[in-house]
C-alpha cells in the first residue's frame, strides 16, 4: 500500500474537510492498483463509533468493495493473538467506594483536610486522577519531585492525597483498571511489532494523541513499514516561525495543534513532513486561513498586525457565517432550534457544537415542540434518563417525609411496576389519585393510604385486585421511616421479606439483616439476576443510594417484599435497559 520509507508516515487532513470521507476516498485511491481483496487486509483504527458507522455508511453508498478492518481505539486487544492480558479488576463503582474507604481513613486522621460531606467528590476525583495517571504512565514518585514553591502546606496535603492513588495503584496492578490495562495492550503491541513489524497495513486516523499511550500507539505505528497515521484538522497555512513557537506547554498546550506540535516532535519530524491524505479540498480555505491566524499562540499575536492586512479573501472566508447577539440563554437556545428545524424541513445537515451541556438540553426541549429528536453525540446523562430520574425519586423516599407528590410521581413513572401488569396498575393509580384529590391526603400513612382506597374502591364491581395493590402500595412506601444522621458506612437496612423470591421462607417470617447499603445491593445481585446487564443497574442504583445516603437522615429502610413480584425499585432494573 505505502512506498518504502525511512522515515514515520504522517498524513493531515485540512480543517473543513469531512474527515471519514477525505479518510475512506484517500483509502480507495492509495488502494487502486491492488487486488480486491488488498482492502480486506487493512486495519484502521478510529476513536469514535460514530466515526467507525460513518465510514461504514459511506462504503456501503458503493461502489462494491471489500471492507478493511475498522476499529476502535479500545478494541485492539485481538491484534495481540494468543498473548494475554491481565482482565479488568473491578467495576468503576467498586473502585471508588474502594477509594471512599481509604479516604475516609485520611479525613479521619487529618479532619481539617476536607469535609465529611466531600467524601464522595473526593473520591470520584481521586478516580479521575488515576486515569491521568495510567494512561499517562506517570507515577506518585514523579508528581511528588516536582518543584513547586508552597508556603502554605498546600502541596505537601495533595501529596498525601495523591500516594492513596499510587496505593491502590500497586495493590491493583495483578487486576488492571481499563486505562492501565489499556496502556499494558499498547506497551504490548509496541513490543510485538518492533520484533514482528505486521506486513499488512494498518492506519490510525481521527486521533490527536491527546492521551499517553494513545500518542505512544501513534508513534509505533507511524514506523511501521505498512503504518500511517492520519490527522484531522492539520494546519498547513500555519507558519513555521509559529510552529516553533509551540514548544511551550506552559502557553501554548490548549492551541488546537500543540498536540500534532509534539507527536511530530516526539518522531522528530516538521509540519513540511506531514503529507495531504486526500485530494478533498477544504470549503471555504480562506475562512481556514483567517482562523489560523486568529489562534495563533499567545506570544506571537503580533503577528495580527503584521499579516493581518495582507489576509485576503475575508469577505469570501465569512460568507455565510451569521453572528448571533442573543440577551438572554433561552433567545439563544430557541434561535438555534429554529435554525435546525429549518435544516430538517429542508433536508439539510446540520450540526450544534458547544461544549455547554446546558445549552443542549435546552435547545432538545425546544426541538422536542415540533417532534424533532437530535442524535446527541454526547448521550443522556445518567442522572437526566429515565432509569436515571426513576432512582433519583426512589432515593428521595430516604431523606424526606413521604409526600403525596413523591408518591404519585413515583407511581405513574413509566419504569414502576413495568410488567405485563402496566396497564392494571396504571388504571389502579387513576383511582387513586382522583380519590385522593378530592378527600386530601397531603402526607400518606399506611391507614391514612388503605382507607382512601376503601373508599375509592367503594363503587368496583370487584374490589379485591385494586385492594391487594393499595396494600401493596401501603406497605412498600409507607414503611420507609426517616431519623437522627448516621454515617452511611453505619447505617442498618431492616429487610423483611415476605412470600418467596427465589426460594420459600419458612413460615413467611420477617428476616432482619444488619448490614451497610453497599453490602445490601451486593447481596442483592447475588439474590436476584446475576447477569450482565442487571448487575450494571444494581451498581447504578447502589451509587444512587449512597451518595443521598451521605446528606440524608435514615435510620432504619423497610423493604416489604409483594407476594406477586420484587419491590418496585428492583424490578425495573431487571428490565431491558433504555439509556447509554
Amino acid at each position: 500500500m505505502f512506498e518504502p520509507s525511512l522515515t514515520p508516515r504522517v498524513f493531515g487532513v485540512p480543517v473543513g474537510v469531512d474527515f471519514p470521507k477525505a479518510l475512506v476516498n484517500g483509502l480507495i485511491a492509495q488502494m487502486s492498483d491492488q487486488p480486491p481483496h488488498a482492502l480486506a487486509r487493512v486495519d484502521v483504527i478510529v476513536n469514535t463509533r460514530r466515526m467507525a458507522r460513518r465510514m461504514r455508511e459511506l462504503f456501503d453508498a458503493g461502489p462494491a468493495l471489500l471492507l478493511p478492518r475498522i476499529r476502535m481505539l479500545s478494541d485492539i486487544e485481538d491484534m495481540l493473538g494468543d498473548r494475554e492480558i491481565p482482565p479488568t479488576s473491578h467495576s468503576q463503582l467498586r473502585r471508588r467506594l474502594e477509594l471512599a474507604q481509604l479516604i475516609t481513613t485520611l479525613l479521619e486522621n487529618e479532619q481539617s483536610f476536607a469535609a465529611r460531606a466531600s467524601l464522595f467528590d473526593l473520591a470520584d476525583s481521586l478516580a479521575t486522577l488515576m486515569d491521568e495517571m495510567q494512561g499517562e504512565g506517570v507515577s506518585a514518585d514523579v508528581i511528588a519531585k516536582l518543584d513547586i514553591t508552597d508556603q502554605s502546606g498546600h502541596w505537601e496535603r495533595a501529596k498525601t492525597f495523591i500516594n492513596i492513588a499510587q496505593t491502590y495503584i500497586d495493590q491493583s496492578f495483578d487486576a488492571p483498571d481499563a486505562e492501565a490495562r489499556q496502556r499494558l495492550i499498547v506497551q504490548k503491541l509496541v513490543n510485538i511489532w518492533q520484533d514482528q513489524p505486521p506486513a499488512n497495513p494498518i492506519i490510525l486516523a481521527g486521533s490527536t494523541g491527546s492521551r499517553g499511550t494513545t500518542l505512544m500507539l501513534m508513534q509505533a505505528i507511524a514506523k511501521l513499514p505498512q503504518g500511517a497515521v492520519i490527522l484531522p484538522g492539520f494546519d498547513f497555512d500555519m507558519p513555521s516561525s509559529v510552529w516553533n513557537s509551540l514548544s511551550d506547554a506552559m502557553v501554548s498546550e490548549d492551541h488546537p495543534q500543540y498536540r500534532f506540535h509534539k507527536l511530530l516532535n516526539s518522531l522528530d519530524q516538521s509540519p513540511d513532513d506531514v503529507a495531504v491524505w486526500s485530494e478533498e479540498m477544504p470549503i471555504a480555505p480562506s475562512r481556514n486561513k483567517l482562523v489560523s491566524l486568529a489562534l495563533r499562540p499567545a506570544p506571537v499575536t503580533d503577528a495580527w498586525l503584521s499579516e493581518g492586512p495582507l489576509l485576503s479573501g475575508i469577505s469570501e472566508g465569512l460568507d455565510k457565517v451569521t453572528l448571533l447577539q442573543a440577551e438572554t440563554p433561552r433567545d439563544e437556545a430557541i434561535a438555534i432550534a429554529m435554525r435546525l428545524r429549518m435544516a430538517a424541513e429542508s433536508g439539510q445537515t446540520a450540526a450544534l457544537i458547544t461544549p455547554d451541556r446546558m445549552l443542549t438540553r435546552q435547545v432538545s426541549a425546544a426541538l422536542d415542540r415540533w417532534d424533532i429528536l437530535p442524535d446527541d453525540s454526547a448521550g443522556s446523562p445518567l442522572h437526566l434518563s429515565p432509569p436515571g430520574r426513576f432512582l433519583r425519586h426512589v432515593s428521595g423516599l430516604f431523606s424526606r417525609l413521604l409526600d403525596t407528590e413523591s408518591l404519585l410521581t413515583l407511581l405513574k413513572h413509566p419504569l414502576t411496576h413495568s410488567g405485563s401488569e402496566r396497564g392494571n396498575h396504571q388504571l389502579n393509580t387513576q383511582r387513586l389519585e382522583l380519590r385522593i384529590r378530592r378527600d386530601g391526603l397531603p402526607y400518606p400513612t399506611k391507614e391514612g393510604l388503605l382507607d382512601i382506597a376503601a373508599r375509592a374502591a367503594g363503587k368496583l364491581e370487584n374490589p379485591e385486585p385494586f385492594l391487594a395493590w393499595a396494600e401493596w402500595i401501603a406497605n412498600t412506601f409507607c414503611a420507609i421511616t426517616c431519623g437522627a444522621f448516621n454515617p452511611a458506612s453505619n447505617r442498618c437496612f431492616a429487610i423483611r421479606t415476605k412470600g418467596r423470591i427465589s426460594s420459600p421462607l419458612s413460615g413467611g417470617a420477617s428476616i432482619k439483616i444488619a448490614v451497610s447499603p453497599a453490602e445490601f445491593v451486593s447481596r442483592s445481585y447475588r439474590r436476584f439476576d446475576a447477569s450482565p446487564a442487571t448487575t450494571t443497574r444494581l451498581a447504578s442504583f447502589q451509587r444512587v443510594v449512597l451518595m443521598n445516603c451521605s446528606i440524608a437522615k435514615i435510620r432504619s429502610v423497610n423493604f416489604p417484599i409483594p407476594k406477586f413480584g420484587l419491590p418496585f425499585w428492583i424490578a425495573p432494573l431487571c428490565q431491558k435497559p433504555t439509556f447509554r
